[in-house]
């Protein structure tokens, strides 16, 4: 068997290895695109039918339909 190249260096006693800070304006901008993103797909899942419809027909209603009755949403 084949022996690792890397040698454990002596004489690191104590140091703990500190996690990468993450600064905040890295996360908002995702946290904005998938929050909105969720709102959107809520909203097709939830709510797309009757009075509140953006789209005309059904297409939307049967491409979502089995994730309206998984999620409880009443559809008919």
């Amino acid at each position: 068997m084949a022996q690792s190249a890397v040698q454990p260096t002596l004489g690191t006693t104590g140091s703990t290895a500190a996690p990468a800070k993450l600064p905040i304006g890295a996360i908002v901008p995702w946290a904005v695109f998938f929050g909105i993103l969720m709102l959107v797909l809520l909203y097709f899942v939830g709510a797309e039918q009757g009075a509140t419809a953006l789209l005309s027909g059904e297409g939307v209603h049967e491409f979502v339909h089995d994730a309206r009755h998984l999620l409880g949403f009443p559809c008919h």
